[in-house]
């Protein structure tokens, strides 16, 4: 079996001739090996680490989700629904007009007062609800609209599903803001002549 001269171990070049029988010899020829090698090996350690936290910070931030405008967009959307289906606040709003109008209105009132203060009244706070409701859905979805030319330069654009859906309660917001003019003036849905 071959053995390591003394010129191989001091010089530590050779290290796969020691005998598999000599455990000893082969742990000393590593040790022997390079002492050199170990620490260097030792200082490489922190500037490898040091170069992942300057690679961390030169890293680009995440590109913002858009999470924002899409809840602001879908807050659009349903706004612009609720003005044209009605909400709850119209619906209370609605029914206590209707009360009051009970309240306020004599037993021997004329027909058209009674009309007016009993039903006219509730029909005005219902327009008045589904208008606020429509204005808030249009002026929320030009905000989506509109937030990508204030925003920071080099963002990623808005997503396409966000436009849709804010275009989408932009329209709503008009058509519901519309009725409800046309509803409170009475164009639309007046109330029916006393005769």
């Amino acid at each position: 079996m071959a053995e390591k001269t003394e010129d191989e171990t001091e010089t530590g070049t050779t290290t796969t001739t020691a005998t598999a029988a000599d455990p000893e010899k082969r742990t000393a020829a590593r040790t022997e090996e390079r002492p050199e090698d170990a620490v260097a090996g030792h200082q490489e350690a922190p500037a490898a680490a040091e170069e992942t936290a300057a690679e961390k910070d030169t890293e680009p931030a995440a590109a913002p989700s858009g999470t924002g405008q899409g809840a602001a967009a879908v807050v659009s959307g349903a706004l612009g629904l609720v003005s044209l289906t009605g909400g709850w606040p119209g619906t209370v709003a609605a029914a206590r007009e209707t009360l009051v109008g009970q309240l306020r209105t004599a037993a021997d009132a004329s027909v058209a007062t009674q009309i007016k203060e009993v039903y006219g009244d509730a029909w005005d706070a219902t327009a008045l609800w589904g208008g606020l409701f429509a204005l808030v859905a249009l002026i929320t979805g030009v905000a989506v609209l509109v937030r990508p030319a204030f925003g920071a330069p080099g963002r990623v654009a808005q997503a396409p599903w966000i436009k849709s859906v804010a275009w989408a309660g932009v329209t709503l917001g008009v058509i519901g803001l519309l009725l409800a003019v046309l509803t409170y003036t009475g164009v639309l849905l007046g109330l029916p002549a006393a005769s």
